[in-house]
């Protein structure tokens, strides 16, 4: 399933600083029903945003609209707990494109990177930079530019680089996810099948 390219993103921030936000608080089990990347975004942090009769929580920090942008700021250790690939969904249905944290479970980063989420990994020096900038201008914004591989803070002009494979970096400039990527070089794979013994 493709998704919108990623180059380069200037976006305010929300910010979550809470390390060890696992998958079932990103979205919990019983949302895990369905089987196509739609409708998830509206249970993003479910049990977080709402109280039981369904009425929004007013002090966390998706209900208020002071915040917003298309990067989420996290705390350390973000999408630790069980593989669920919709924790990742849920996060790009919602709207957001980055997910900064300094540290993320390894599960979470490799199903981001899947659908279009860009998990941008800091220092932990950096990722405080980033919550001060936020705190002090809660429409602060950030440029992060895929091709340079760098995290900026624009207020500040202070900035750090990021890691990406570089398969995934690739198909993240396209928009590829890893059926899209063999799709695009299926002449390639038929040139190099035909030269090959059955």
């Amino acid at each position: 399933m493709a998704y919108d390219k990623f180059n380069t993103l200037k976006s305010s921030a929300v910010p979550l600083p809470i390390e060890n936000v696992d998958t079932d608080q990103i979205i919990p089990a019983r949302f895990l029903k369905a089987t196509e990347r739609k409708g998830f975004g509206d249970n993003l942090f479910r049990d977080w945003r709402y109280n039981s009769d369904g009425t929004e929580k007013k002090d966390f920090v998706l209900n208020n609209p002071t915040y917003s942008g298309k990067i989420l700021v996290g705390g350390k250790n973000f999408g630790s707990g069980s593989s669920r690939e919709h924790a990742a969904w849920a996060v790009y249905d919602y709207g957001f494109r980055v997910v900064v944290s300094s540290f993320f479970a390894d599960i979470f980063r490799n199903n981001c990177l899947n659908i279009g989420v860009l998990p941008v990994q800091v220092s932990a020096e950096f990722l405080d930079k980033i919550l001060k900038a936020i705190e002090a201008d809660p429409k602060a914004t950030f440029e992060v530019s895929l091709p340079e591989q760098t995290i900026t803070i624009e207020g500040s002009g202070e900035s750090e680089p990021f890691d990406i494979n570089v398969y995934k970096k690739a198909n993240m400039l396209n928009g590829f996810d890893d059926i899209d990527y063999l799709l695009n070089i299926s002449e390639e794979i038929k040139e190099f099948a035909s030269d090959r013994p059955l």
